[in-house]
């Protein structure tokens, strides 16, 4: 960075504000914010402000600049160099980052297509009955590369199509036959760009974890490794109650098969002898 008594004193104070985000909370990240309308990144601003993760937007070179000034006290942030690319906005955080990186998934939501932005996944189109009318629709879906044709009176896409592949430009064409079909193929809302926790560096496919399937598989293995200690009559502190009243239930089915009165089997006993005397008794009457 340029001596500090040649640069101005705003860009001074702004580069030591973000400084001291990147540095305030253990978690740092860097999050893109291109596409997200004004209004709706204030109100973003202010629901994880609310929630203890403040965000700072301001230019790249401030932001690299106040990286670089804040690797001198924490080193492990130099990865996010890289990252500082396009609109972006720095937040910091404390927690669990996976947690986080689902918050800011929640931010993001359907957009359409305007043309010109590049496909960030296959965009496909599915087979069925479209909404349009007969008419020169047909060919305008056919020109973009759509399967159309009218069956009984409708409009139909003849089978499932990739439109747009990942990574490829979205022509104008297909951008408004896509919103005239309700297909919304882009996102908006925050990206999460890369995170770090203390001195861990984490990408974004690493965080992109469906929690509640964890849980539940840690769930299921809670459960099949409670049936297997059980199964083998493993005590501990968890199923040392459950084998005891396994054993329980087993000696009282012991002690009712041989008839051997207890206070326990008694009434199991008198129970099992009424039954036995009211079937004796529809003997008689056959």
């Amino acid at each position: 960075m340029p001596g500090r008594e040649s640069v101005r004193p705003e860009k001074i104070q702004r580069v030591d504000r973000v400084r001291s985000t990147l540095v305030q909370r253990p978690i740092t990240a860097l999050v893109g914010v291109r596409g997200v309308p004004a209004s709706a990144l204030q109100k973003m601003r202010r629901e994880l402000r609310d929630r203890g993760h403040p965000i700072v937007v301001a230019p790249n070179s401030t932001i690299r600049h106040a990286i670089e000034t804040a690797t001198q006290e924490r080193p492990a942030l130099a990865p996010l160099l890289e990252q500082v690319t396009d609109q972006t906005a720095v937040l910091s955080a404390e927690g669990n980052p996976f947690s986080l990186y689902q918050e800011l998934a929640r931010t993001r939501s359907p957009t359409p297509a305007r043309g010109g932005e590049i496909a960030p996944k296959d965009i496909e189109v599915p087979a069925g009955t479209t909404s349009f009318k007969p008419g020169p629709i047909v060919g305008e879906l056919q020109h973009a590369g759509f399967p159309a044709a009218i069956e009984k009176g409708k409009v139909v896409l003849k089978k499932d199509t990739i439109i747009v592949k990942a990574g490829q430009p979205i022509s104008r064409e297909v951008a408004g036959l896509l919103t005239r079909m309700d297909i919304f193929p882009l996102e908006v809302g925050l990206d999460l760009r890369a995170l770090v926790d203390g001195t861990t560096f984490y990408a974004p496919e690493v965080l992109s974890v469906d929690l509640d399937a964890r849980r539940n598989d840690v769930f299921r293995a809670y459960r099949g490794a409670i049936g297997l200690a059980l199964a083998i009559a493993y005590p501990t502190k968890l199923t040392a109650p459950l084998l005891i009243g396994k054993a329980h239930r087993q000696a009282l089915a012991v002690a009712v098969a041989a008839g051997y009165p207890t206070k326990e089997t008694l009434p199991h006993l008198l129970a099992r002898a009424v039954r036995e005397a009211h079937a004796v008794e529809g003997l008689k009457g056959k």
